[in-house]
């Protein structure tokens, strides 16, 4: 049976500082791969390059990863402040409408980190610039220092609503996880239904209601040696299950 084909939303950046990039970081492609069971498929974050309607034909699902840019607030209503820090309007462009899109139709979507905000911003919904200004919250950002699996280390708890989509996949009502974000959720959007708090209450997990496929996001980030984690590989198994699903409709129901 042929593998589900995955799009995963690619980062614009500058190689060397003057030579323009797009990139996914490995562990995506691998969790999409060697959990979802699909075919990892970088799609530009450029919208000169692809179309909407492109992208919903051609792939059977959608991640939507981290990256160091912010949606820009425009795409929220509010003015540009230094606390916004940097942009990727390409990639703005390329994954809003592409997740009001997919979400419409029912086809498989999955928000991390950047992703999760993404979702948020796309359904009307709007972002806290710093968590950590905010009061009693915590820091969430990546610490400065360390090596790579110090820097994704699992940090905090974060408590997912009883009898809820999150706590039926995990088998549990309070998962740990690693955090490496600046930003999160304000207000949430149309159908943004907010599952998973960490300790300081900042929103972790959503899901989109009455969404016909799988709509599920997270603020941490699961794609880090997602075959050996416990919350992230059920995670990576339901979305590829989904996909898998996706591919095998007829061609014609699937815009249905």
């Amino acid at each position: 049976m042929p593998r589900p084909v995955i799009g995963i939303i690619g980062n614009s950046f500058l190689v060397n500082d003057e030579y323009p990039a797009h990139a996914v970081g490995h562990g995506n492609s691998r969790a999409v791969a060697e959990v979802a069971g699909a075919m990892p498929v970088l799609i530009p974050s450029d919208p000169d390059l692809v179309t909407t309607d492109d992208l919903l034909d051609r792939f059977d699902g959608f991640v939507f990863p981290g990256g160091r840019a912010n949606v820009h607030p425009e795409e929220y209503g509010e003015q540009e402040t230094p606390a916004h820090g940097t942009f990727d309007r390409g990639r703005d462009r390329v994954a809003l409408p592409l997740i009001r899109a997919a979400i419409e139709r029912g086809q498989p979507v999955f928000g991390i980190c950047r992703g999760f905000q993404e979702f948020n911003v796309a359904l009307g919904g709007t972002l806290h610039p710093e968590i950590r200004d905010l009061p009693g919250r915590m820091n969430h950002r990546m610490p400065p220092d360390g090596t790579l699996d110090q820097k994704f280390a699992l940090r905090h708890v974060v408590r997912v609503e009883k009898r809820g989509l999150f706590s039926r996949l995990f088998g549990a009502e309070e998962v740990l996880t690693n955090t490496l974000h600046g930003q999160g959720i304000m207000r949430a959007g149309a159908g943004i239904e907010v599952e998973g708090f960490a300790p300081d209450d900042t929103p972790e997990a959503l899901h989109v209601t009455g969404a016909r496929g799988f709509a599920m996001a997270v603020q941490w980030h699961p794609e880090w040696r997602a075959a050996h984690d416990p919350v992230s590989r059920p995670l990576f198994e339901a979305f590829g299950a989904a996909a898998q699903d996706w591919s095998e409709r007829p061609r014609m129901r699937r815009a249905v």
